[in-house]
């Protein structure tokens, strides 16, 4: 029988943090490997946030994985901004690259949405998890699915119409964070019409009134204490002329 290593203040169990890894695993194995990986969790106030340099940024370190909460990434290049959204079982290295070295320097800001929970992967956790390679791969697989989203919302900034790059976008959250409610698809986020803009790669009063224009068609609608309701399915079929769009 393995004996568990003593939890300590401020430390998960891995496997509670990232259900998704238990999956991957045997009983008798996720027995073992839940007396072993343990991980330091920090919480991050709802604000701007400054990655610190020393958590999870040494040479065979995973990174963090956020276990709670939303976050926001920035980036920078000369006058326009960019946003991605980050949440539950997502990886990210903050201190790997801010874009000082890049041929085009960009900077990189981060606003916390939501509190953060998030999960120290250091050097301890990697060797540990490495004895379970299915983890492994787990871990990559969540850092692949970033990837994938980032090119989803890279695709659909490219959408002629700001009405459908909204509709696409909020669907594709609903994905991640939504909840089937009896009046519809229900997206909490509470973003600004401005950050939306960040996100589809549009100005803000193109958002604001692109959302005008589908909430008057009855496709979504806000809720009082935040967020948004989808209502019906999602697009199969988009516009393709830009007639009654906004620009």
């Amino acid at each position: 029988m393995t004996q568990r290593r003593e939890t300590q203040p401020g430390e998960v169990c891995l496997l509670d943090a990232f259900p998704q890894l238990t999956a991957e695993l045997e009983t008798a194995e996720a027995e073992r490997a839940r007396g072993e990986l343990m991980v330091r969790v920090e919480r991050v106030p709802a604000g701007a946030w400054r990655p610190p340099a020393s958590p999870a940024a040494g040479p065979i370190d995973l990174g963090l994985l956020l276990i709670d909460g939303l976050l926001a990434r920035h980036v920078l290049v000369a006058d326009t901004r960019a946003t991605e959204l980050i949440g539950r079982g997502d990886l990210l290295r903050p201190s790997d690259h801010e874009g000082e070295d890049a041929p085009v320097p960009f900077g990189v800001a981060w606003t916390v949405l939501e509190p953060l929970t998030v999960a120290v992967l250091d050097a301890e956790v990697t060797e540990a998890a490495c004895r379970w390679p299915q983890l492994i791969v787990a871990i990559v697989k969540a850092a692949v699915g970033r990837s994938f989203s980032l090119a989803d919302h890279f695709a659909l900034s490219h959408l002629r119409r700001v009405d459908d790059r909204l509709m696409v976008m909020f669907w594709h959250f609903a994905d991640r964070w939504g909840s089937v409610r009896p009046e519809g698809v229900v997206v909490p986020l509470r973003l600004t019409h401005e950050m939306l803009g960040e996100i589809i790669g549009a100005q803000r009063p193109s958002v604001t009134t692109a959302l005008g224009q589908i909430e008057a068609a009855g496709r979504i609608s806000r809720r009082r204490e935040g967020g948004w309701v989808l209502h019906g399915e999602p697009p199969q079929r988009l516009q393709t002329t830009d007639e009654g769009a906004a620009k």
